[in-house]
Parts: structure tokens; C-alpha cells; sequence
């Protein structure tokens, strides 16, 4: 006999076994904001640390590619397996081995691709009708430009901090979102 929870069969029932737990999801919240705050505090040090641990990952994803690729039943399917294997290896090793030029080469691919994505959405929001909604597009759009243009200019200087800024922020916001959620559970008790 199984102690399994059925699960909910619908949002409103999921809610309601969320409640019990507000405060853990309050505690995992502030948590989330705690290490937010602190890789903004030391975005630098956030940035080495973001860039060897993708070092790892990437050594873990380029020994699993090869792996794979010895299972292959062609030699074709069997070379492009194990060059992926190969290539995500190479990348794991640069980057532990130098996560400075690491951060450089990934500050610079973020900053080109928000131009880029910047420009796609202001195309796109040429295709929109007049009014609020395309107002809000390229206000988007101009935001996601600047932010891109300003850490290609101040390039290479800004992949120092880049990474762990955006890691930060991303907690930060995270976090509030969470600290939000268990604060709507717990006052519907």
C-alpha cells in the first residue's frame, strides 16, 4: 500500500495544501532575496562563481554527450555525438580554468544578443496597430537596447559584474514573487 498524496485535480485544492505551508514557502522566499542581495553585493565574486560552476556543467553534459555517442549504431551519428562531447569538454575546461576571459566572452554574447532581440521587437512592433500596446512594446524595446548597448560599450570592463548583477536581480525578483505568493496563503487561511 502506497503513503503517496493523491494530487490535486485542480488549482483552487493545490492552493489549499499550499496553505499549511506558507511559511516555508516565506522562508525559501526571503532566502532567494538574502542571496540575491548578496551577489549584488559581490557581483564579482557571484561572476567567477556562475562561470566555474557552468565549467562544471558543461564538463558533466560534454562526458554524458560522449557517452551517447558510443551507443551510436553510425559512424556519422557516432562523430557529430562524440564532437559535441568534445567541444562542450573544451568549454567546461576554459571556463574553470579562466572564468575572467570566460565572463568576457559570455558579458559580450549577452550584450550583443539584447541588441539583437531589441531590434526583432521593434520590428515586431512595427507590425502592431497604433496605440498603448505598441507604446509599450518600444518602450521594451528602447530598455532592452540600452541595457544591451551599455554592456557592450563598457566592455570588457562590465563582464566583472555583469553576470552576478543579472544573477542578483533575477533572485531578488524571484524571491519577492515567492515572498508574495506565501504571503496571498497565508492571508486566505
Amino acid at each position: 500500500m502506497s503513503d503517496a498524496v493523491p494530487s490535486p485535480h485542480n488549482l483552487g485544492e493545490a492552493i489549499h495544501r499550499l496553505r499549511a505551508k506558507w511559511g516555508a514557502i516565506l522562508a525559501f522566499g526571503l532566502l532567494l532575496i538574502f542571496l540575491g542581495a548578496a551577489s549584488l553585493t559581490f557581483a564579482f565574486a557571484s561572476t567567477l562563481a556562475m562561470v566555474t560552476l557552468n565549467g562544471v556543467l558543461f564538463l558533466v553534459a560534454g562526458a554524458a554527450e560522449i557517452g551517447v555517442g558510443m551507443h551510436a549504431r553510425s559512424w556519422r551519428a557516432f562523430f557529430f555525438w562524440v564532437l559535441g562531447g568534445v567541444l562542450y569538454i573544451g568549454a567546461g575546461v576554459f571556463c574553470m580554468l579562466n572564468p575572467l576571459a570566460a565572463s568576457a566572452i559570455l558579458t559580450l554574447m549577452i550584450g550583443a544578443g539584447l541588441i539583437a532581440a531589441a531590434v526583432v521587437r521593434a520590428y515586431l512592433g512595427l507590425q502592431l496597430p497604433a496605440g498603448p500596446r505598441r507604446s509599450l512594446v518600444w518602450l521594451g524595446c528602447a530598455v532592452t537596447f540600452l541595457l544591451g548597448l551599455t554592456i557592450v560599450v563598457h566592455w570588457p570592463l562590465s563582464s566583472a559584474y555583469v553576470l552576478g548583477t543579472l544573477l542578483g536581480v533575477d533572485l531578488l525578483f524571484h524571491g519577492a514573487g515567492w515572498v508574495s505568493f506565501a504571503i496571498g496563503l497565508r492571508a486566505h487561511r
